[in-house]
Parts: C-alpha cells; structure tokens; sequence
C-alpha cells in the first residue's frame, strides 16, 4: 500500500510537470523535451555502458541535443529545412572521436551510442512536428492529447493486468516481461480507444473521430511494444529499473519507454493520411 501510494504521488507530480511545461510555451516545452531526453539517454548509458567512454556518451547527448535544437527552430522560428540536415554534424564528430578512443577491450558498446540516438534522440525531437503543427506556431493542445492516450493506456494495461491478467489468460511476453498479459493489453486497448473518443469530443483532437480511433489504437500497441523493448534491455543487462529519479516507479525511461515508440507512430500516421 505504502508503495502504490508514493508511485500515484510521484505519478501525479511528473504528470502535473509534463502538462504545465507543455501548455506554458514553447520554450518551457523545449526545456521539458531536451531534459527527458538527456536523462533518459544517461539511464540508458548507465544501463549499458556502465561508466565507460563518457566523453563519448557526452558527445552523443550533444548530438542529441543539437538533433532537438534544430529541428525546434526549424518549427518554430520558420529555420530554414534544408539546414535541418547540420543535426548530423556532432553524429560524425562523435563517430570521429571513436578512432581516437585508446581502451578499444569493450569497443563494442560503442553501438550502444548510436542506439540511444535513433532510440531516444529520434522520438524527442519529433515532438517538434506535434508542438508546432503549423510554422511557426506553437500548440501544445495535440502533443498533450497523445501523452493522454499513452498514459491512460498504461493505467489501463496495469489495472487490467494486475486485477485480471496475473490470475487468467496468456502472458505476452514471459521471457521478457513475465507481468505482460494479454488481459492487460486489451484493457490498455480499451481505455485509449476511450481517451481518443473522448478527446476528439472534447475539441482537443480535431479531426474525424475514425482517425482518433485509429490513433489511439496505434499508440496503444506500440505503446506496448516499446515497453516491451525496454524490459528486454533491461533483462539483458539485468537492471530492475532504469534509474530512481522518481521513486516507486524507477528511471524517467521506464514512465516514457511506451512513448518512444507510440509518439512516432503517431506523428507518422497523421502525416501520411496528409492531417498533420
């Protein structure tokens, strides 16, 4: 019980952060992106790396951050597009620095930097695309609509999961995360399924309620899928959580695993159907 109350407060508290800093402006939103972002990427060093080429790490988390940069004023302040392309500049420099790295014993996890940029970097600066839907113009009506669905299918997927899943039904990935069910998947499915109607009745996502529908089914399963990812480097590196900035819940990439993959999904949907 002491446990679930200190996850609901700390939940509550990071929700309360995410949705001030998106609704404020656009600049207390870049600061909200470019921070989860860093600490996510020094989790996942941490996890994998484990202390070992930090000037690299340093290095992509500067790759990272420029990646965010650009793409923001691309959006933002109507920054030239075909400059956007200056975002690999610190990916070839970290690349370079590479050949002059002394201790190559564990070279291998050099991969893990390069991972951590589509992985992580990617997803983040995407939010750009949401946040300015128009040049220029910054709404954080429709990045904080597909932050609801996500969390109410993780709410959904731990309420079904815990209450029913645990006791009845299938797993969905045992070897990877023994407390996935299918029972919690089709409750997280549900409820976002709910949000999406809910928020397009709400006028805060505007468009065909089949297009909310359809997003919101979208989000959940990859929602899912990249919660699964997580676990499985998790397993690998045998970590229990990511990192403990928010007690009872772990790292700040264990709350937004599902969303590195859910918000990209997203965002590409309504660009294809040509709504965004």
């Amino acid at each position: 019980m002491k446990n679930l109350i200190i996850r609901t407060l700390t939940g509550i508290g990071f929700v309360a952060v995410v949705i001030a800093c998106i609704l404020w402006n656009k600049y207390s939103f870049a600061v909200l992106m470019v921070g989860l972002m860093t600490v996510m990427m020094l989790e996942f060093y941490r996890m994998t790396m484990r202390g070992e080429y930090v000037f690299s790490q340093v290095l992509s988390i500067l790759a990272a951050t420029v990646m965010f940069a650009v793409t923001f004023l691309y959006r933002g302040f109507n920054f030239p597009g075909r400059l956007v392309i200056l975002a690999v500049i610190p990916v070839f420099v970290m690349m370079i620095n590479s050949l002059y790295v002394k201790d190559k014993t564990d070279f291998g996890k050099f991969a893990n930097l390069y991972t951590a940029l589509l992985y992580i970097a990617v997803p983040m600066a995407m939010t750009n695309l949401v946040a300015f839907p128009h040049l220029g113009q910054y709404d954080g009506i429709l990045l904080l609509s597909f932050f609801i669905i996500i969390w109410v299918s993780d709410i959904g997927g731990y309420l079904f999961g815990m209450s029913i899943g645990q006791k009845f039904g299938k797993k969905l990935f045992p070897e990877i995360s023994p407390k996935k069910s299918w029972a919690g998947f089709w409750g997280g499915l549900f409820l976002a399924v709910c949000a999406g109607v809910a928020l397009h009745y709400a006028g805060l996502l505007k468009y065909p309620l089949w297009h909310c529908i359809i997003l919101a089914v979208l989000m959940n399963i990859f929602g899912v899928y990249g919660d699964l990812i997580e676990s499985q480097w998790k397993r690998y590196y045998a970590v229990k959580d990511s990192g403990t900035i928010m007690p009872g819940h772990g790292g700040i990439l264990d709350r937004l695993d599902s969303a590195l993959l859910a918000l990209p999904l997203g965002i590409m949907y309504l660009m294809v159907v040509n709504i965004l």
